[in-house]
């Protein structure tokens, strides 16, 4: 029997929008791989190592990557550096007003793992100005969901169909 592609989606979530996209992105994965949606915090280098492909999921915060999703990667870069070489992956952003120094950060720690990236970031921008909005929880819109959705099935379909 062969076995079924593993799909990691790692994210970190303080007020609702990450999580929101990466569960929308977890469900349409569906059945064509195995999929395992963790929490930064919880993720490890094992589970890195026992994936076939990632999607990685953070906010940006003060224009730069949250810092749980960068603790996440300095607790596993040296343990799975030279052993993840070459897997796919694509990553989304939440932000308030821009997310792309978010999408170059982690671009930058994904080269280093010399991953190979297969779609285009995704960057769901919440316009939230104030203190206030920047600290309510978020709702994110159903078009924007649409999107996440079509990243985590079209990771899905490709790590299933060994196209990565």
């Amino acid at each position: 029997m062969l076995r079924m592609a593993h799909l990691l989606i790692v994210y970190h979530s303080k007020t609702g929008g990450t999580r929101q996209m990466a569960e929308a992105a977890a469900d349409a994965a569906g059945e064509e791989t195995q999929t395992t949606l963790i929490r930064a915090q919880n993720a490890g280098p094992d589970d890195l190592l026992s994936a076939d492909g990632y999607i990685f999921a953070a906010p940006e915060n003060l224009a730069a990557l949250a810092g749980v999703m960068k603790d996440f990667y300095d607790r596993c870069y040296y343990p799975v550096l030279g052993r993840i070489e070459g897997r796919p992956y694509a990553q989304m952003v939440c932000a308030g007003s821009d997310g792309e120094n978010a999408v170059r950060q982690t671009a930058r720690i994904l080269t280093g793992w010399r991953l190979k990236e297969v779609q285009s970031p995704i960057i769901v921008c919440t316009h939230a100005q104030t203190s206030e909005a920047t600290l309510a929880e978020k709702t994110i819109p159903e078009d924007e969901l649409a999107r996440c959705r079509d990243l985590g099935g079209a990771m899905a379909a490709g790590l299933a169909m060994g196209v990565f």
